[in-house]
């Protein structure tokens, strides 16, 4: 056994503190001289051997961590430096802690060299301040709430000019105190383990100007001691753009119900969307009446209503109609009229209509305002065209930044941002696209592999954050089912897209749940999920075209509207219910077309 531990690369050791508070190491092993550079003899006859080795800085640290040990009879651990034959080295002290019968409290231990280690570590530090130095994002590492380390972008957020303006500096005095409570309590959790999730909140500079960031923390190691690392962006210039969009969102709300004219805007499938006052006193129609419903029903003559859907598909194909007619008020009385019908068009796409009505039945009273109105009108176009082209004038100023000499930023920031507000572009046009294909295209009915679709929607949908955790569990029952597989692909793809983004983040696995059962008449569909559920006060509107009942996602808001007006097109009902933080369940019945097929193999089957 003396061989083993002589043999150790560790310092083996027996201290004991007597009750009359006499203490000496009872034992040392051999290497004592290897690695410390004393005589375990020496040491055993007067312990103050091993203080004399230990560095200034540290000793003081050392005799605290051992006498607090003792009073609470627990491990002792202390990690320092030692001065051994000319050269600093790092040592790791460990012992136990046990109460003999007569009172005498014996520490059997272990003295290791941690040189090595800590040199690595330090190596690692220096990666770690190179790396976080070179990210647009702010870092700050702080102990006990004093700030140990900030990077460059953390002082420029700060308004800290000097490297070192901000080391020692208490961190909570650049929290706003709106959110100093708030802040604290965090610093709180994160120290004890628990990392603090993304939140906006508010900064104040050194120069007193405030600034809105998101932040989030989490527990490091930092040079051998816990400490709390907060990661945190400006979002300031985001804010304003905020502040600013409402301003035009409100101004913009203002002029369309303040115009002295009747205006409608409809969506790009022709239902109407808004109305101003203007309109509900020239028609006798609110919007509540109208909305998401084919304005023509209303207000065009029966006598007109050729007209009327002609007047429509020539808007929806990019033409601007001014046309002298006649609409009916809500009583029945007849109002003559100058329409004017404008699209509003992005990316040579129709996305909505807007109608100005002007009153025309005191001809002779109105044709010198009708110039002004024109006039209003062009001004009126140029500002939604504008408004409705700033998430493009967006990116296009990100391209324009990128070109500017001397730019240092990196290309793959602006890439990224640009590639995000794209994406989420051309999904909203996609589904967009599909809504319009599902209202225009003829149903073609043929025979459809559910479980297939199934299964390829999911393989299709796996690149959306958290597809890969979601379990699915998939019970065909039945004969086999006809019907229009675009249109079934559609209803599943954007039922299982919701899953995947409306599912639970912080609980039980995400999971699917889809039983079929087919007859000769229909299928029954029962689509289930254990996601986050919706509020009762939504359930009824989720199929509302652009409504989303819920913030987690940042989807158009379009796809249970394609879903239901797909169910309604195959002639079938869909119904939901929901819970909040038990999930959905969707139930779909679609009839069969399995014996109108086999009558007719090559039938197209188009329903309006």
């Amino acid at each position: 056994m003396q061989d083993v531990i002589k043999h150790l690369p560790a310092v083996i050791y027996e201290y004991a503190v007597y009750p009359n508070g006499d203490k000496r190491f009872k034992y040392v092993s051999p290497n004592c001289e290897i690695i410390l550079g004393l005589n375990a003899e020496n040491i055993m006859k007067d312990e103050n051997e091993m203080y004399s080795i230990i560095h200034e800085d540290d000793l003081v640290y050392l005799k605290d961590t051992a006498r607090q040990s003792r009073e609470e009879g627990v491990e002792w651990h202390w990690q320092g430096r030692v001065k051994v034959n000319g050269r600093v080295k790092w040592v790791e002290f460990r012992s136990n802690h046990e109460v003999q019968p007569d009172g005498v409290i014996l520490r059997r231990g272990i003295i290791q060299d941690i040189t090595e280690r800590k040199e690595t570590q330090k190596e690692s530090e220096i990666r770690y301040q190179a790396l976080v130095e070179k990210l647009p994002i702010g870092i700050v590492i702080h102990r006990h709430g004093k700030l140990l380390f900030a990077n460059t972008q953390a002082h420029q957020i700060l308004g800290a000019k000097k490297s070192l303006e901000l080391i020692g500096t208490d961190v909570i005095d650049f929290v706003h105190p709106d959110f100093r409570a708030a802040i604290l309590r965090r610093m709180q959790e994160v120290a004890a383990g628990v990392p603090a999730p993304m939140m906006e909140q508010k900064y104040v500079r050194l120069d007193g100007r405030i600034a809105e960031v998101e932040a989030m923390a989490f527990p490091i190691d930092f040079k051998g001691e816990p400490a709390i690392q907060v990661i945190f962006h400006d979002i300031t210039e985001k804010k304003q753009n905020e502040t600013r969009f409402k301003k035009n969102e409100t101004l913009f709300t203002q002029l369309f119900q303040n115009l002295p004219m009747a205006v409608v805007m409809l969506d790009e499938s022709g239902k109407v969307h808004q109305v101003n006052r203007g309109f509900e006193e020239m028609f006798g129609f609110d919007r509540g009446e109208l909305k998401g419903r084919n304005l023509n029903d209303f207000i065009v003559p029966d006598a007109l209503r050729n007209e009327g859907i002609d007047l429509n598909n020539l808007i929806t194909a990019n033409q601007v109609v001014s046309i002298e007619t006649i609409r009916k008020h809500r009583n029945g009385n007849l109002v003559n009229v100058i329409l004017c019908g404008v699209p509003v068009m992005m990316e040579n796409q129709t996305i909505g209509i807007y109608g100005v009505y002007v009153n025309i039945t005191d001809r002779k009273n109105v044709e010198e305002e009708l110039k002004i109105r024109n006039a209003e009108l062009d001004n009126f176009v140029y500002k939604v065209s504008h408004d409705l082209r700033a998430p493009l004038s967006s990116v296009l100023g990100l391209v324009n930044l990128a070109r500017l000499p001397g730019n240092t930023d990196n290309p793959m920031d602006y890439i990224d941002i640009i590639g995000e507000k794209v994406a989420a572009l051309d999904h909203f046009i996609g589904d967009v696209l599909s809504h319009s294909k599902n209202l225009k295209m003829e149903v073609n009915i043929g025979k459809v592999d559910l479980a297939k679709i199934i299964d390829n929607t999911f393989t299709e949908l796996s690149y959306l954050e958290g597809a890969k955790d979601m379990k699915r569990m998939v019970r065909i029952e039945g004969i086999e089912f006809y019907s229009d597989q675009w249109r079934i692909s559609e209803i599943f793809r954007n039922l299982i897209s919701n899953s995947i983004k409306y599912r639970q983040l912080v609980s039980n696995a995400p999971e699917v749940m889809v039983k079929i059962h087919v007859d000769h008449l229909r299928a029954d569909i029962s689509f289930s999920d254990n996601g986050i559920g919706i509020d009762e006060k939504n359930l009824a509107r989720i199929f509302e075209m652009f409504y989303r009942a819920t913030e987690q996602s940042d989807g158009s808001g379009i796809g249970l509207y394609i879903v239901k007006n797909a169910v309604e097109k195959l002639g079938g009902q869909i119904t939901v219910a929901s819970k909040p933080g038990h999930g959905t369940r969707f139930n779909i019945i679609l009839p069969n077309r399995i014996n109108s097929v086999i009558k007719h193999p090559t039938l197209v089957v188009s329903q309006q």
